[in-house]
C-alpha cells in the first residue's frame, strides 16, 4: 500500500493538469451544496431570532382558539376576539399590561405612486402599541400617532418609498385612506423586519379600516409581573377566557410563526435549491469518470508495466483510488470555503432585490460541513471506481502494446439492455400519464428515461455524430472530416463526454418546456373563463398586498359604459369537515361575466343560505341540486347551506360560490383579488378601460387590464421563476463544459504524436485549432441534441402528469424560439470549452510530438 501511495502522489505531481477539471467540477458541486445548507440554517437563525425577537416582551397571547386551514396554507384563518377583553385580562393576578393588538393588510403608495412591497414578504397594518414591552417597533424619529390619519411606518418601508415625516399618501386597506406620516421605527434597531412592511396606526383608525366591525382584535398581547412565569400566567388566563378563546405563551406564538415560515417558505426554498445542487453533482460525476476512465487508458502501458514488474492489481486499483481521494478531499475541502463565500455573498445580496432574507450573522452548523464534505468525496470516488477496477485488470502484455489510445465502441449488450429499458420507460410513462394517472409511475418511467438515454449513449453516438458532422465535412473540407472522425474514435468516451451536457439542456428544456406550458394553460384559463372585457387586479405572489376595495365593482357598474362589473372575494370555512376557499360575490353578475360551464339548477336564488360548487366537489361529495351541507366558519358558527347550483369550470371563480350577504355575518377585514368588468354594445376597449381607470384611481389605483394583459401578467411570476432556473442551471452546464474541455485536453495529451504527424504533413496551426475546436462543437451538438429530446419528453410527462392529478386542464406547449437559443448556446458553448484546448494543441513542438510514445 506504501507503494502505491508512493505511485499515486508522484503521478498527482507530474499530472497536475490532467485532474484540474476534476477538481473544478467537484468544488463546484460541493460549493452550491454546502452554501445551500448555510443558508438555510442562516435563514432558519435569522427568522427564529426575529420572532423571537418581535415577542420578546410578550407573554402570553390571547386569541380565537379555532383556526381554518384551506389546501395550500399553513397557517390558518383565526376569528378576532373582542378587544374589551384587555380589561378583563389586566384585572388577572400576575397581568401588568394587556394591549389588543389589531393586525391587517395594509399596503402603502410611496412618493412616485407606486404601492411598496406586495410581491412576497406580508404588508401590513395595525394599531400602534403604547407599551414598548409589548410593541417590538422602536419610535426612531416623530412621534406615535395621536389623531386620525397620522401613521408610524418603519424606516425601510420609508426609504424604498422615499417617504419623510410630515408626507401624505394613501394606505391601502384595501379601501384607499389617505394617511400622513408622523413617525418612523426600526425593528429590534433595524428599519425593519426582514422585507415586511408596516404601518401604525391609532386604534380607532385599525379598528375602523381593518376590522369587520369595531372593537375586535386579531389577538390580546399580555406582559406578565415580574417573577410571573409565561407558562404560570397562561394557567392564570385560561379560567377566565370565554369559550372559543385561548392563550398561548409567548415563546409558543414566536415558534409557531417560525415553524409557519420553514414549512412554507424555508423548506420548499432550500429543497428547491438542494435539487439543483443534486443536478450539478451528477453533472460533475459525468466529468470525473471520463476523466479517470481517460487517465486510465492512457495510461495501459505504464501499468502493465508495473503488473510486469510484479506490482498487484489491488494496488494498480489502490494507485487510481488514492489519486481520486486527494482529488476528492481538495476539492470538497475548497467546495466547503467556497460554500460559506457564497451563502455570504447572497446574504448580502437578497435584501438588496427584495429577498427577505433576515438581519444576522452567517450560522455555520456542523451537519451542513459533513454532508457536503461526505457527498463530494463519495460521488468523486463512485466516479473513479469503474476506472480503478478497469486498470487492476490490464494485463502485463498490455506493455507490448505501441499505443494506449481508447477506441472502445458500444457493445452489443448495451444496445439490446438500452433498447429495453427505453420500452420499459415509455410504458411506465405513457400508462401513468394516460392510462392511470399516477404521479409515482410516471416519475418511475422519467427516471427510466433518463437511464436509458445514459446507457444508449454510446449507440447513438456513432450514428448521431455521423448525421451531425455531415454539414462540416462539406463546410470545412478535410478539417471537418478528421473533427467528425476523432469524435467518432471513441463513441463511449463521446457519450460520456456530451452525457453531463445532456443533462444540463434537459433540465433547462424541461423547465423551458413546463413554463411554457403553464403560460399556455394560464391563456386558455382566461380565453375559456373569463368572458369579461378587462380586469382590475393587484398583481402579486406570496403574502403581500392588500387585494381591492369590496365597493370598487359597484362604482365600476355605475359608468355608463359598463354593462357588468363583478368583484370576487375570499372567504374561508370547513366544508365537509375540511377546510376550504369560498368565492364571496353577486353570483348572476358572475355567470354573465365568466363561462362556468353547463350549470344545473340555477345561481339567480343562492340568497344567504345557498351554495354553487363544482361539478368535481359535488361529485367528491355526493351532492346535487336541492342537496344540503354544513359550513363551519371561523366565529364558530356552523349553518346549514342548500345546493343551489352545480357548475362545470373553477379555474377562476374557485370550487364554492356563495354570496356577499351570506359571508357578511363571518367576514373580517374584507377585499376582492380580481374585479372582472364587461362593456356594453358597442363601447370599445380603449374607451371602457378609460373610464374604468379613472374610478379604479380613486381606490388605490390597481391595473386595469384588457384579457390578454391580465393573462401575462397572471403568469408574469413564470419568467421570473424562469430566469432564477436559468441561472440555477448555469452552474451544472459549466461543470458540462468544464467536462468537455477537460476530455479534449486529455484527447490531445493522447493523440499527441497523431497530432505532431498531420503538422509534419502540412496541416497548418489554424487547421489543427479548427480541427479540435469543430470536435468539441460535435460532441456539444450531441449532448445538446439529447438533451433536447430528453427535456422535451420530460417536460411533456411533467405537464400530463400535473393534469391527471388536478381538476384544472394543463396546456402543453413546446416553445420553438426559447428551445433553438437553449440549442444555440449549447453549441456556442461546446465551441467556447475547445478553445484552450486547440491553442494547446496548435502549440506543440513538431518533431517532439513525432517522437512521443
Amino acid at each position: 500500500m506504501n507503494a502505491a501511495v508512493r505511485l499515486s502522489a508522484s503521478s498527482l505531481r507530474a499530472h497536475k493538469r490532467r485532474f484540474a477539471g476534476t477538481f473544478l467540477a467537484v468544488f463546484l458541486g460541493v460549493a452550491f451544496l454546502a452554501g445551500t445548507l448555510v443558508m438555510g440554517d442562516t435563514l432558519r437563525a435569522g427568522f427564529d431570532t426575529m420572532f423571537g425577537r418581535a415577542a420578546a416582551g410578550t407573554d402570553a397571547v390571547v386569541r380565537s382558539a379555532d383556526a381554518i386551514t384551506t389546501p395550500g396554507e399553513s397557517q390558518g384563518t383565526r376569528q378576532p376576539v373582542p378587544a374589551t377583553l384587555a380589561d378583563t385580562i389586566e384585572k388577572v393576578p400576575g397581568v401588568a399590561a394587556a394591549e389588543p393588538d389589531i393586525e391587517g393588510a395594509g399596503q402603502l403608495v410611496g412618493k412616485n405612486g407606486k404601492a411598496i412591497g406586495g410581491e412576497g414578504p406580508p404588508t401590513l397594518a395595525g394599531n400602534w402599541i403604547a407599551d414598548p414591552a409589548l410593541n417590538p417597533y422602536r419610535l426612531a424619529e416623530g412621534r406615535a400617532p395621536r389623531s386620525s390619519g397620522e401613521v408610524v411606518i418603519n424606516r425601510g418601508t420609508a426609504a424604498k418609498g422615499h417617504l419623510k415625516i410630515g408626507d401624505t399618501t394613501t394606505l391601502r386597506t384595501p379601501d384607499p385612506v389617505r394617511v400622513t406620516v408622523v413617525g418612523l421605527a426600526t425593528f429590534a434597531g433595524e428599519d425593519g423586519m426582514a422585507q415586511v412592511t408596516f404601518t401604525g396606526m391609532t386604534r380607532a383608525d385599525a379598528e375602523k379600516y381593518l376590522t369587520a366591525r369595531p372593537g375586535e382584535a386579531a389577538s390580546i398581547k399580555v406582559r406578565a409581573t415580574p417573577g410571573t412565569g409565561q407558562r404560570d400566567l397562561v394557567a392564570r388566563l385560561t379560567p377566565v377566557l370565554p369559550k372559543g378563546v385561548e392563550a398561548i405563551t409567548g415563546q409558543e406564538s414566536a415558534q409557531e410563526n417560525t415553524d409557519m415560515v420553514s414549512s412554507r417558505f424555508l423548506t420548499l426554498f432550500t429543497t428547491f435549491l438542494l435539487v439543483f445542487s443534486g443536478i450539478a453533482l451528477l453533472v460533475a460525476t459525468f466529468s470525473v469518470h471520463n476523466t479517470f476512465a481517460i487517465v486510465v487508458a492512457q495510461r495501459t502501458r505504464e501499468n502493465a508495466l508495473l503488473r510486469a514488474l510484479g506490482a498487484s492489481r489491488r494496488q494498480i486499483t489502490a494507485t487510481t483510488l488514492i489519486e481520486a481521494t486527494a482529488v476528492a478531499v481538495t476539492a470538497s475541502a475548497a467546495g466547503l470555503a467556497g460554500g460559506i463565500g457564497m451563502a455570504a455573498g447572497l446574504q448580502a445580496l437578497f435584501p438588496a432585490i427584495g429577498f427577505p432574507f433576515p438581519d444576522g450573522d452567517l450560522v455555520i452548523k456542523a451537519p451542513s460541513l459533513a454532508i457536503p464534505l461526505a457527498v463530494g468525496i463519495t460521488v468523486c470516488l463512485a466516479s473513479a471506481l469503474l476506472p480503478a477496477l478497469r486498470a487492476g485488470r490490464i494485463a502485463p502484455l498490455a506493455a507490448l502494446r505501441e499505443t494506449a489510445v481508447d477506441a472502445s465502441a458500444a457493445s452489443r449488450t448495451r444496445a439490446v439492455t438500452g433498447t429495453a429499458m427505453a420500452a420499459l420507460a415509455a410504458a411506465a410513462t405513457l400508462y401513468g400519464v394516460l392510462a392511470s394517472p399516477s404521479l409515482p409511475l410516471a416519475g418511475l418511467g422519467a427516471v427510466l428515461a433518463l437511464a436509458a438515454f445514459i446507457v444508449l449513449g454510446p449507440v447513438a453516438a456513432t450514428k448521431v455524430v455521423r448525421l451531425l458532422g455531415a454539414p462540416v465535412d462539406r463546410l470545412r473540407g478535410v478539417t471537418g472530416s478528421l473533427a467528425r472522425r476523432n469524435a467518432l474514435r471513441s463513441p463511449k468516451r463521446t457519450a460520456a463526454t456530451a452525457g453531463a451536457l445532456m443533462i444540463g439542456v434537459a433540465v433547462v428544456c424541461l423547465f423551458t418546456v413546463f413554463a411554457a406550458s403553464l403560460k399556455a394553460t394560464m391563456d386558455q384559463t382566461v380565453s375559456r373563463s373569463f368572458a369579461g372585457d378587462v380586469a382590475v387586479s393587484t398583481p402579486s405572489f406570496g403574502a403581500g398586498g392588500s387585494g381591492l376595495s369590496p365597493r370598487l365593482a359597484g362604482a365600476i357598474q355605475q359608468l355608463p359604459q359598463v354593462d357588468t362589473a363583478v368583484g370576487l372575494g375570499r372567504g374561508v370555512a370547513k366544508v365537509d369537515g375540511e377546510g376550504r376557499a369560498l368565492t364571496v360575490t353577486d353570483p348572476l353578475a358572475l355567470e354573465r361575466t365568466f363561462d362556468l360551464g353547463r350549470i344545473d339548477g340555477s345561481l339567480a336564488g343562492l340568497g344567504t343560505d345557498g351554495i354553487a360548487i363544482t361539478r368535481a366537489e359535488a361529485a367528491r361529495q355526493h351532492l346535487t341540486p336541492g342537496d344540503t351541507t354544513r359550513l363551519t366558519f371561523t366565529d364558530g358558527r356552523r349553518k346549514t347551506f342548500t345546493v343551489r347550483a352545480v357548475y362545470g369550470r373553477s379555474e377562476l371563480a374557485g370550487d364554492y360560490v356563495i354570496t356577499r350577504a351570506a359571508w357578511a355575518p363571518h367576514r373580517t377585514q374584507d377585499s376582492d383579488t380580481l374585479v372582472a368588468v364587461t362593456f356594453g354594445p358597442g363601447v370599445s376597449t380603449k374607451a371602457g378601460k378609460a373610464a374604468v381607470e379613472k374610478v379604479a384611481a380613486r381606490y388605490g389605483d390597481p391595473a386595469v387590464q384588457t384579457r390578454e394583459e391580465y393573462a401575462q401578467s397572471s403568469a408574469g411570476g413564470i419568467d421570473m421563476m424562469l430566469t432564477l432556473v436559468y441561472a440555477l442551471l448555469a452552474l451544472a452546464v459549466l461543470i458540462a463544459l468544464l467536462g468537455i474541455a477537460n476530455t479534449l485536453t486529455l484527447a490531445i495529451h493522447e493523440r499527441t504524436r497523431e497530432l505532431g504527424l498531420l503538422r509534419a504533413v502540412g496541416q497548418t496551426r489554424s487547421q489543427l485549432r479548427a480541427m479540435v475546436r469543430w470536435e468539441s462543437v460535435l460532441v456539444a451538438a450531441f449532448g445538446t441534441a439529447g438533451g433536447l429530446g430528453l427535456g422535451a419528453f420530460l417536460g411533456w410527462v411533467l405537464v400530463k402528469a400535473s393534469d391527471g392529478a388536478s381538476d384544472s386542464s394543463f396546456a402543453f406547449a413546446l416553445p420553438p424560439t426559447r428551445l433553438l437559443v437553449v440549442a444555440l448556446v449549447g453549441l456556442t458553448a461546446g465551441a467556447l470549452a475547445g478553445l484552450r484546448p486547440a491553442r494547446r494543441a496548435a502549440r506543440l513542438d513538431v518533431l517532439r510530438a513525432i517522437a512521443t510514445e
